[in-house]
């Protein structure tokens, strides 16, 4: 790993949002709005940023958990803001507090954790799990 971030150190990401990003299932559309799976995507992309400055070409990050308190809406084509804020870097796991606001207003928060290992390690899961599941 490289170009290790400090606790308290940020990154920001601003989508806007898409129809393809609302509440919608197998059953149909639910509601016009962001969806909470499109929030929790989008809050794994930001705090990710720091990884894309953290590994090594030989090393990938992947996702180990993330949380999402959705405090309001947000209509199609509202522009949202994201902020990541590491939280914590012990070995090679990552911890982001993560926020996302339209203007002033709360949309959502929570947190986001990624781990950062070789190419070569997480090809190996992969395989091992396909062999269990073939």
């Amino acid at each position: 790993m490289k170009n290790l971030p400090s606790i308290g150190e940020q990154r920001a990401y601003v989508v806007q949002v898409q129809p393809s990003d609302t509440a919608t299932f197998a059953s149909g559309q639910v509601h016009p709005v962001y969806a909470t799976f499109a929030v929790a995507r989008d809050a794994e992309w930001v705090c990710r940023l720091f990884v894309l400055e953290m590994k090594e070409a030989d090393e990938e990050g992947i996702g180990t958990f993330v949380t999402v308190n959705h405090h309001s809406p947000a209509l199609v084509g509202s522009q949202v803001q994201f902020t990541a804020t590491v939280e914590s870097l012990q070995g090679n796991e990552l911890i982001c507090q993560w926020e996302a606001k339209v203007g002033e207003r709360l949309l959502a928060s929570g947190r986001q954790g990624q781990k950062i290992l070789k190419k070569t390690k997480l090809q190996e899961l992969f395989a091992a799990l396909a062999a269990t599941e073939s």
